[in-house]
């Protein structure tokens, strides 16, 4: 089985779609797909599907869902499958499982090979890291389960992708930030910073990029309109790290074309406290 959430919902056996048209069954099978091998419990899928206030028949409504998406497999496995649908989407412990390796699910491939770019950046090998964070980010195909309409339960679940994806595509520019590749990264930044206008790292970043590609008086505008944002929409200057950065570009100080150290996670900790 194939199963991938980052982008829109789509699971596959033997080549067919076991993704069903209606919107609670793709809920339930979001859920199930994010926790391969691990059982969901029932209140926890109620919580998705109807929220706090579930309805008296909430429960042989689920168990409704779960055997339409075991027909969906059953069908899709075929008569000489070694295993039933039953057996694939199991009861376990008051809730239901997903009976798949954690590698047919595109996230767990996404979350090891982040965690191998981190591990390779520790270690100051930032060619690896830049690489595997690369791959991971070639995963995504869009917003997570961006064709599912997604309950209290998987709207958590979407938030804490989406902010996963975020970091990782700083660590990787972070990563080809050491590696001298600031000329490359100046219009992809440009695209981020207008994507997010308050977020002080990505801004750190550009700056960084423009001041190391003789661009000065850009890297001082990128501040000032990121000053501007925080203290109308905030109220709040920017943070001392991103000040220091800012005061250490008009003193011109050489540490900002030193390459950064190996442990280095953000390009706010070429200025930390």
């Amino acid at each position: 089985m194939k199963i991938q959430v980052l982008g829109a919902l789509r699971a596959e056996v033997n080549g067919e779609s076991i993704v069903p048209t209606a919107g609670k069954p793709r809920q339930i099978l979001s859920l199930l797909s994010l926790h391969p091998g691990r059982a969901v419990p029932v209140s926890t899928l109620m919580e998705e599907l109807w929220g706090s206030e579930p309805p008296q028949s909430a429960l042989t409504t689920l168990q409704t869902y779960i055997l339409q998406l075991r027909r969906h497999l059953g069908t899709a496995m075929g008569p000489d499958s070694p295993h039933t649908a039953k057996e694939v989407l199991a009861t376990r412990h008051g809730g239901y499982l997903m009976h798949i390796p954690a590698e047919g699910v595109d996230v767990h491939q996404y979350e090891r090979l982040v965690a191998q770019g981190r591990a390779a950046g520790e270690v100051g090998d930032d060619v690896t890291a830049a690489d595997r964070f690369r791959q991971a980010l070639e995963l995504w195909r869009g917003p997570a389960l961006v064709d599912v309409r997604v309950g209290p339960v998987l709207e958590i679940e979407v938030l804490r992708l989406e902010e996963s994806r975020l970091g990782t595509v700083e660590w990787r520019i972070d990563a080809d930030l050491r590696l001298g590749r600031h000329s490359e990264l100046i219009a992809e930044l440009t695209e981020l910073t207008a994507r997010h206008p308050q977020h002080e790292g990505l801004h750190s970043q550009a700056m960084v990029a423009l001041y190391r590609s003789g661009r000065q008086a850009s890297a001082l505008e990128v501040y000032r309109k990121l000053r501007i944002r925080l203290i109308e929409g905030l109220g709040v200057e920017p943070s001392p790290r991103v000040q220091r950065l800012h005061q250490a570009m008009l003193a011109v100080d050489p540490k900002l074309d030193v390459v950064a150290g190996p442990r280095r996670s953000s390009t706010f900790d070429l200025y930390a406290a």
